[in-house]
């Protein structure tokens, strides 16, 4: 199925093209073919080979997409502009990603569903894959259970806060294993990271870090301690856990995790907490609602926060590195705010058809950010906007869909 599609410009520049095709060959001193086997029986196999999937020398971004009403999935590729029928998933309220897999969070279970498109870091190069579309089953955990993985293994976090693991690769070969299910109870989510299990262990209102390894084995507990924790995420400097006074960062060196403090530098009510992270996936910048007017941003390289003060707050993100941060505000347009300055300097067209009727079934609008767009959806529109951040916030196409976007998340990073 192909959407209409409006479009406003060519999208997508061919430098990045140019650039990774560049990296990948300096890799192994030869061009990469990267599409498939080796061209005879004899040939080494082609570096960042990945046997059912093609490579690609750019971003192969798709955006995931949920009904709440009626339960209909869809993929939007971003590259072709094909919409992709996956299964429906009836009482499905939330969508998360963890950059290629999508899990559709019910009261019953959560639904996955295979993106087919992700990223591989090489730290001086990438690698850009896509591959088929395919719902790959059920894990047995309800609507409020976390999903965090990397490149080996899925942990699921329920609200008891037993934490199960899944083998990852075995989701990108259709099936749904379970590994093995961690000791004890954890506070939040358990996450991935550096080969190990990041985890708060104690109550909702003190928690305490502790990491495992792979086996399930409590393998360090740094000197640190997290009041009220809520929400996380992960960056290329570490682990960033939300506290009541600021954020925890857990950074693995040499070997040795160590947990560090980044204040907010000021008291901060409950209520104007970060306490819900998102980012451009690869950035250490991130953003996250400062109650109902403001946004916090907070650069994990520098220890920072910065509080912009903004209009009324539906959905916040940004690229970070200079980019401006881009705020859904209740006017249904998207603004653009100088992060440095604390100015706002562009808005869009109100892009939301119903701003105040738009998470009336569950989910509701997001900002979405990669390496040169943003995307918005607008469920009672029934489309999803490309935005051109780059460009003063220009509309550079605009997908109408057959339903009701309420829940969208990006793969393809």
């Amino acid at each position: 199925m192909v959407p209409t599609v409006r479009t406003n410009a060519t999208p997508w520049a061919s430098a990045a093209l140019v650039l990774t095709t560049l990296l990948a060959t300096a890799c192994t001193g030869q061009a990469d073919t990267g599409s498939g086997p080796a061209a005879t029986e004899s040939s080494a196999t082609p570096h960042g080979y990945v046997e059912g999937a093609r490579e690609a020398a750019e971003e192969q971004t798709r955006l995931l997409l949920g009904d709440p009403g009626t339960g209909a999935g869809r993929v939007l590729d971003l590259v072709t502009g094909k919409v992709h029928r996956t299964a429906s998933v009836s009482g499905a309220a939330r969508l998360s990603t963890d950059g290629r897999f999508g899990y559709f969070h019910t009261a019953q279970d959560t639904h996955v569903v295979d993106g087919g498109a992700w990223m591989v870091d090489h730290g001086d190069h990438v690698h850009y894959y896509r591959a088929a579309i395919r719902d790959v089953g059920h894990i047995p955990a309800g609507p409020g259970a976390e999903v965090r993985s990397d490149a080996t293994v899925t942990a699921v976090t329920g609200t008891d806060g037993r934490t199960a693991l899944y083998d990852r690769t075995a989701l990108e070969k259709g099936e749904v294993k379970s590994v093995r299910t961690l000791g004890g109870a954890h506070t939040g989510a358990v996450v991935p990271y550096e080969e190990h299990l990041v985890a708060l262990t104690g109550d909702d209102d003190f928690a305490k870090v502790t990491v495992y390894d792979r086996e399930g084995r409590r393998v360090a507990s740094p000197d640190a301690t997290c009041e009220r924790p809520r929400g996380d995420a992960v960056t290329r400097r570490g682990v960033v856990l939300g506290c009541a006074d600021g954020a925890l960062l857990v950074r693995a060196e040499d070997g040795a995790f160590t947990a560090e403090t980044i204040p907010y530098g000021q008291d901060v009510p409950e209520k104007e907490r970060a306490t819900a992270f998102r980012h451009r996936a690869g950035s250490d910048t991130l953003t996250a609602p400062a109650g109902e007017r403001a946004v916090w941003v907070l650069d994990v390289t520098d220890r920072t926060w910065t509080r912009v003060e903004t209009g009324p707050v539906l959905a916040a993100n940004t690229a970070g590195e200079g980019s401006p941060l881009l705020v859904l505000e209740t006017d249904g347009a998207l603004h653009g705010y100088d992060i440095a300055a604390g100015e706002h300097r562009s808005r869009t067209k109100p892009l939301l058809t119903a701003p105040d009727k738009s998470a009336t079934d569950g989910g509701g609008p997001v900002v979405e950010v990669d390496r040169s767009r943003a995307y918005v959806n607008d469920p009672n529109g029934k489309r999803v906007y490309e935005i051109d951040y780059n460009d003063n916030l220009r509309v550079a196409r605009s997908f109408d869909l057959a339903i009701e976007p309420g829940l969208m998340a990006e793969t393809g990073r």
